[in-house]
């Protein structure tokens, strides 16, 4: 270009050249009916396993995050759990938001990591070691595998009699009922630790329940709205009779 051989850079813009579609994840969630099988058949089946599935589903923890979860990021007074690691293959990193973030901790979840955390102990007193910094260790206290965490799951989906999702759809099912409870896309996008709202918006927006529905209802006629739904009838003109000028038959009209 600069030797005056070509008019227009070839190479610039190189996005017109990208196919682009729906780049959205495909998500897949649990209904509120089919967590409680889940857990259900966790409790009963496969203990070990139930308070790490009850805390994805509790807190939206990505499964990195769950196996790089240690007590010392639990505070039981308020209630809460700071994500500061995330484990990838093996290897201890930060979340993948590049940040950490405190998670809400509910009643149930805080009462089942306690029962957890008593357990872990005694596991650990009768096996001679010391106790475990991870929350969720194996049997030797060491740090969870991600294959055997999704086995687990794996198994409990089996005896739950549910269709076999990835381990990442608990964290779908944990915004799908937030969002089906009401809460803001913002609280959701904090629990998630996304950069935006967008991101939330983009990927959860669609499970508000009857948003769409609501904005076009307020487009309706106040009119109609306070009349319970129907149209006033409209005033119908009365006849009239008023006589001929000639003095014949009277004529009726409408006024």
């Amino acid at each position: 270009m600069e030797d005056g051989i070509l008019a227009s850079n070839p190479a610039s813009r190189p996005a017109r050249f990208i196919k682009t579609g729906d780049r959205r994840e495909k998500i897949d969630f649990l209904t509120p009916e089919e967590g409680r099988a889940l857990l259900d058949a966790a409790w009963e089946h496969y203990a070990r396993t139930f308070p790490l599935l009850l805390t994805a589903m509790r807190t939206g923890l990505r499964q990195g995050e769950l196996i790089a979860l240690q007590w010392g990021d639990i505070d039981w007074r308020g209630k809460f759990i700071e994500v500061r690691r995330s484990n990838y293959m093996g290897n201890l990193t930060c979340p993948k938001s590049g940040k950490g973030r405190r998670v809400d901790m509910s009643d149930q979840l805080a009462a089942a990591l306690t029962d957890h955390k008593r357990s872990v102990a005694a596991e650990a007193i009768k096996a001679g070691r010391a106790f475990p910094e991870w929350v969720f260790p194996t049997i030797d206290g060491t740090a969870l595998d991600a294959a055997n965490v999704r086995r687990s799951l794996s198994l409990c989906l089996k005896k739950a009699g549910l269709r076999r999702i990835r381990f990442h759809d608990l964290r779908h099912s944990f915004a799908s009922w937030l969002i089906g409870n009401g809460e803001s896309l913002a609280y959701v996008r904090d629990q998630l630790g996304h950069h935006s709202v967008q991101i939330t918006v983009d990927t959860y927006g669609h499970l508000i329940p009857g948003a769409n529905r609501q904005a076009v209802n307020r487009l309706d006629d106040a009119e109609w709205r306070t009349t319970g739904g129907k149209y006033a009838t409209p005033t119908q003109p009365s006849p009239s009779r008023v006589e001929s000028p000639e003095g014949g038959e009277a004529c009726i009209t409408l006024s």
